[in-house]
């Protein structure tokens, strides 16, 4: 039966409630916010984070149509435990129906078709579900994006209590099924944050978390980010982090909010398993929260105070936590870099309001001219360089503050053309040095430790299965590397693990367990890091025009991911500082840079590779 055939005329059950001397509320109907317009809602509109939808039980007598709509705009709400979704559950569907466990998320609301009349021994009726799948929400909530796919399932309904009982839903999909404005309004993006393992820096692990108050747990956002971080971290990101918290740790039972006091301090009271940890130990779980909940709108924590069996555990300001910050040792980048048209290394300030500033070269070979340059990456902590030749075919690094003298190669690729020979290197927070080998008979990704060290190839887990990787850029924390991977003429964007394993002053390093990152763009021309856990992309959709946008690195995007247009854009750089401008190469334009609020803005008119520190 075909998606768009006989399909029933679906009962609108929304409406904008009214706010008076009384309302009556409808299924669907949603409660006016404080400000703004008043407007309808729609399951397929944009997702509103001020609109709530409110559901009521199926009216006596109800019609499998009413059923089965009602259920899906019913699924929507946040109501206590889902418990008007559940009221047109069979009491046997509604027991085994966990709606906590997973989410699929569609690009609109899902569409019944026509309802099949059951045959034999089955006197129901089953109405299939017709949509696209774009993503899923597991019960960890993370999310995991997927090509957009048509989804198909089905409902099926039986009388309940004999012949002229009424019509409940007795078989269902797991999980909730909602269209992605529905997700957009209920659910928000959180990172959850843990150390990565061995060292004492902080990895973001996004997750996504209710609104609102969570139906089933009853906990408002606050409480349920923390939740989700005592919980542990996804399974994605779980062989690289570790948690100080004790196993088992979690929130004293019953805890259903957590409130801040008046002066921003924010008590947080944990179970049995959090009793004796050592004062270390301790304020490292404690800066875990803080991480935790320093971008979330609804709080500014500026000291947590952990307490077990009611007694204080220890006490830590959102300035103490910052020691264990990927970039703490090095703060915001003080320049932008990028080749100019004599292939030498230049900077301009970059927090500079000047669109007039003249750049500079830097001290030494990468910036006198003795090495033209194809790209370039500067270390994070602004002190020496590692540039490719103008051919591609050499790797050399040296010093970007001192005039010292240009020592020999660090890599050399026998790629048979430049497009075949060497990516822009990248460094990672730990100081180690990577570039990728295009050689179509000996390709590699390199790892170069500390940037003088003998150069590693890196294994791949699983294999690439003959993609090439084109270009790479390794995070702040260095567990994850963005990898663009061009095969059948296409460039996909990936994330990988970065795993070491062994001692720690001779590792084996692996890349592992490689995830789309933007499976809505067709082809991705550039990448960069743009916070702990954002991406910027420069890339475009099937049929589509090229874009420059944020996605998350859980392939996720916001309503405001996409940037103001920009031509012909070949490279784009962040600064995991997200207050820093974005800069791009545009054939059109030059090296042009986006700061807060304004649109691009033409720095130098020649030039390219522009890149922040990492």
């Amino acid at each position: 039966m075909g998606a768009e055939r006989n399909r029933p005329h679906r009962r609108s059950l929304r409406c904008a409630a009214l706010i008076g001397c009384g309302a009556v509320v409808l299924a669907g109907c949603a409660s006016m916010p404080d400000s703004g317009d008043v407007h309808a809602v729609k399951a397929s509109q944009r997702g509103d984070a001020q609109v709530r939808v409110y559901a009521v039980q199926p009216r006596q007598g109800a019609t499998p149509d009413e059923i089965v709509t009602g259920f899906l705009e019913a699924m929507t709400s946040d109501d206590a435990n889902f418990a008007t979704a559940r009221s047109y559950l069979s009491a046997e569907a509604s027991e085994q129906w966990r709606p906590q466990e997973s989410t699929t998320v569609l690009t609109a609301a899902p569409d019944p078709g026509a309802p099949v009349l059951g045959a034999g021994n089955d006197p129901g009726m089953t109405y299939p579900l017709y949509g696209r799948q774009i993503a899923s929400v597991d019960a960890q909530h993370a999310y995991q994006p997927v090509p957009p796919t048509d989804y198909q399932r089905t409902i099926h309904l039986s009388r309940q209590g004999g012949e002229d009982g009424e019509w409940r839903i007795d078989s269902l999909p797991p999980g909730l099924l909602l269209g992605a404005s529905d997700f957009e309004r209920n659910y928000v993006s959180v990172n959850k944050y843990y150390f990565a393992s061995g060292r004492d820096v902080v990895v973001a692990d996004p997750v996504y978390i209710r609104q609102r108050q969570d139906p089933v747990t009853r906990q408002d956002p606050v409480t349920q980010a923390v939740a989700a971080l005592l919980a542990g971290p996804t399974g994605w990101l779980e062989p690289v982090v570790e948690s100080r918290f004790p196993g088992g740790t979690a929130l004293k039972k019953g805890v259903k909010t957590l409130d801040l006091d008046d002066r921003n301090v924010l008590k947080v009271p944990l179970n049995e398993r959090a009793v004796g940890v050592s004062r270390t130990q301790c304020t490292k779980m404690a800066a875990q929260i803080l991480f935790t909940l320093r971008d979330m709108s609804s709080a500014r924590v500026e000291q947590v105070e952990l307490i077990g069996d009611g007694t204080q555990l220890c006490v830590l300001s959102s300035g103490q936590a910052k020691q264990y910050a990927p970039d703490h040792v090095v703060g915001s980048p003080e320049h932008q870099y990028f080749v100019d048209e004599h292939d030498r290394l230049a900077l301009l300030e970059s927090r500079s309001e000047d669109e007039t500033a003249e750049p500079r070269n830097v001290p030494g070979p990468f910036g006198d001219g003795r090495l033209p340059m194809s790209s370039v990456a500067v270390s994070r902590d602004e002190r020496t360089g590692a540039a490719v030749s103008k051919d591609a075919a050499s790797l050399y690094v040296t010093s970007v503050v001192t005039g010292s003298e240009l020592t020999g190669e660090v890599l050399r690729s026998q790629g048979p053309t430049r497009e075949e020979r060497l990516s822009a290197p990248s460094w990672d927070g730990r100081g180690d040095l990577w570039v990728a080998d295009r050689d179509p008979a000996d390709p590699s990704l390199v790892r170069v430790p500390q940037g003088t060290g003998t150069p590693q190839d890196v294994r791949i887990v699983p294999g690439l299965d003959g993609a090439r990787i084109e270009a790479l850029r390794v995070s702040a924390d260095g567990v994850r590397m963005a990898l663009l991977l061009t095969q059948d003429g296409k460039t996909t964007l990936k994330i990988g693990r970065v795993e070491h394993r062994g001692p720690s002053d001779d590792p084996a390093v692996t890349i592992a367990d490689l995830r789309p990152a933007a499976p809505q763009l067709e082809t991705v021309t550039a990448v960069s890091w743009a916070g702990p856990s954002r991406l910027v992309v420069v890339g475009k959709e099937s049929g589509g025009v090229q874009q420059v946008r944020y996605i998350q690195t859980d392939g996720s995007t916001a309503a405001n991911a996409i940037l103001p247009g920009l031509n012909q854009v070949r490279a784009v750089a962040a600064s995991d500082d997200e207050t820093m401008p974005l800069v791009a190469y545009s054939e059109e334009d030059g090296i042009v840079r986006l700061p807060a609020g304004a649109n691009w803005q033409t720095l130098v008119k020649e030039g390219s590779a522009p890149v922040y520190p990492g």
